[in-house]
């Protein structure tokens, strides 16, 4: 009878344990980890942007950008609309300007 409850035990307690450190270690390599890989390169892209980049903000609008504030950005639409927007509005960048920043546009 001794003999019977030593074998059964196997893994112990690490064998509850084990399938869930293994799930956490696929949701962290198929979805943490490729999720702040995303936003570190977003984060890269709103902090490179300069003056006459061409971009797409979110709501799908395109312009040129004209002034870059610390959070604010504006935006020439055509050659009589401006409009301002937020820094994290800014979906992606279609083209860089050739001409590097000055000193006041960061």
């Amino acid at each position: 009878m001794w003999l019977a409850t030593q074998t059964s035990g196997g893994f112990g307690g690490w064998g509850m344990l084990l399938p869930f450190v293994a799930m956490f270690a696929i949701f962290y390599f198929l979805m943490i980890r490729p999720q702040q890989r995303k936003q570190r390169e977003r984060g890269s892209m709103l902090n490179t942007l300069k003056k006459g980049d061409k971009v797409t903000t979110i709501g799908g609008m395109h312009g040129t950008i004209e002034q870059i504030a610390d959070d604010t950005i504006v935006l020439k639409v055509n050659e009589a609309t401006k409009l301002t927007f937020d820094r994290s509005a800014i979906n992606n960048v279609s083209a860089r300007s050739a001409a590097p920043a000055s000193e006041g546009d960061a």
